[in-house]
């Protein structure tokens, strides 16, 4: 009866679109059939992401990198915005002594160098989005991968995402991989540091 209920709610949960999952092949003539895979035989687990996240050590590398990045470009922005700060300042300083010329000329640079700020601030701010996206696609992939692995090595077809987010309201501790998916991932990228495979950063074409 446990079981089933395990089952009716993973298959209402995927129905709706609401959970993240992944289906995998167990390696049996059954898994590989056009009838898939028999409901009686649906293996299911999950994970913690806010646990795998939090422990991952990739993302902790490369969310290290993308905070000092973020750091350096609002550097520059402050740079450009305190030069273009201190320039208004000595024009109303100077303004009274000033020809008509000379006012409306500097205030027509002012008014480009301010426009010139506020797309400098568009393009960093875009960046860090595309920066970001890529961290999130990489995570992405890499976890993936290594549950259709996993999953396929422990005879998995189902593994759902429980966090705060997710349809799942209970999940028992048995079902739970966050531990071995942790220690899987953070392995693999130990492998990668020590062969010279990992990424210097997330800016790293693959």
């Amino acid at each position: 009866m446990k079981n089933l209920s395990l089952i009716l709610n993973a298959v209402l949960l995927v129905a709706v679109g609401v959970l993240f999952y992944l289906h995998f092949s167990g390696g049996k003539p059954s898994d590989a059939s056009s009838a898939g895979v028999n409901p009686g035989d649906l293996q299911i687990a999950y994970i913690n992401s806010d646990s795998v996240l939090k422990n991952y050590d990739y993302l902790k590398v490369n969310r290290v990198q993308l905070e000092e990045k973020t750091k350096k470009m609002d550097q520059d922005y402050r740079n450009r915005a305190m030069g273009l700060q201190n320039e208004i300042a000595a024009y109303q300083r100077n303004v009274s002594s000033m020809t008509l010329g000379q006012v409306r000329a500097t205030e027509e640079d002012l008014g480009k160098k301010q426009q010139n700020l506020q797309l400098f601030q568009q393009s960093l701010s875009q960046q860090l989005m595309d920066e970001e996206a890529k961290l999130n696609k990489e995570l992405y992939d890499r976890i993936t991968a290594f549950l259709k692995k996993y999953g396929s090595e422990k005879g998995l077809q189902i593994v759902l995402k429980f966090d705060p987010t997710s349809d799942v309201l209970f999940a028992g501790e048995a079902l739970d991989i966050s531990k071995d998916v942790i220690a899987g991932l953070n392995a693999a990228y130990q492998d990668e540091k020590s062969g010279g495979a990992v990424k210097a950063d997330t800016t790293a074409t693959k």
